[in-house]
């Protein structure tokens, strides 16, 4: 079963500045966890803030080459955790036939959002790897998104991997994004 999901933040570690994508279960609490690289965060984050660049990135590019070719993205699924690496598809309708197209999760969430289709994740990746939201943050801490955290709550790591687990017990998310603005 797939579960729709939203980008509810990236976020760095404060230590070894190693990034992650939180997705965001759009009916529950469950929150997933995604290490990605900085230029694939930075591909995130400037998806969802509309920034405009004045020549195209990777994913634009990707954007650009599907709408000249007519094809059409669908959605993309984060469809499976197999030691500790994720895995993802983009799916695409093309010349009358739909066609899955793997790809890193960070690399099929920066096409996503830029052609703004869903994320789903399948269930038994979240059943894996996701952690659940339990208390409310201090107000004011933000994402690399610029996103206020006020009314998030934090996630609890005893449901997901060892790896996942040590990285999420290293992120300071009540300094996160403070002194940020402007540094892009």
């Amino acid at each position: 079963m797939l579960v729709e999901v939203v980008v509810d933040s990236v976020r760095v570690n404060l230590q070894s500045y190693q990034r992650v994508v939180m997705l965001k279960d759009k009916t529950t609490d469950r929150l997933l966890p995604i290490w990605i690289g900085n230029a694939e965060a930075d591909a995130i984050v400037m998806g969802l803030q509309k920034l405009e660049i004045p020549r195209p990135l990777t994913h634009d590019l990707i954007k650009a080459i599907l709408s000249e070719i007519g094809a059409r993205v669908s959605h993309v699924v984060v469809s499976d955790l197999s030691n500790d690496v994720f895995y993802a598809r983009i799916n695409v309708e093309f010349g009358g036939r739909h066609h899955e197209i793997d790809a890193r999760p960070s690399d099929a969430i920066a096409v996503a959002i830029r052609l703004q289709v869903p994320i789903y994740v399948d269930e038994s990746v979240l059943d894996k790897a996701s952690v659940e939201l339990e208390q409310e943050t201090e107000e004011g801490a933000s994402s690399e998104t610029g996103a206020s955290s006020e009314g998030k709550t934090e996630a609890q790591p005893e449901h997901i991997p060892n790896a996942f687990r040590d990285f999420i017990n290293t992120l300071d998310l009540d300094d996160l994004g403070r002194g940020e603005k402007g540094k892009r």
